[in-house]
């Protein structure tokens, strides 16, 4: 998988599990930390495994 598909796959993530809206550094306490649930990292997770899977299978 190339780095600019992962990344993709890795914000998609990010946006819809966890509410972040980019995963860039933006050097601001305010911006590049959050308050995560932890249903939402469970979900962010089980997300990227997920993925993980579907890449393995489509090779």
């Amino acid at each position: 998988m190339k780095a600019q598909a992962l990344n993709q796959i890795l914000e998609t993530i990010a946006k819809q599990h966890l509410f972040v809206e980019t995963l860039e550094t933006r050097h601001s306490d305010r911006l590049d930390f959050h308050d995560v649930s932890v249903w939402g990292i469970k979900a962010a997770l089980e997300a990227a495994y997920l993925a993980g899977q579907q890449s393995q299978q489509t090779k």
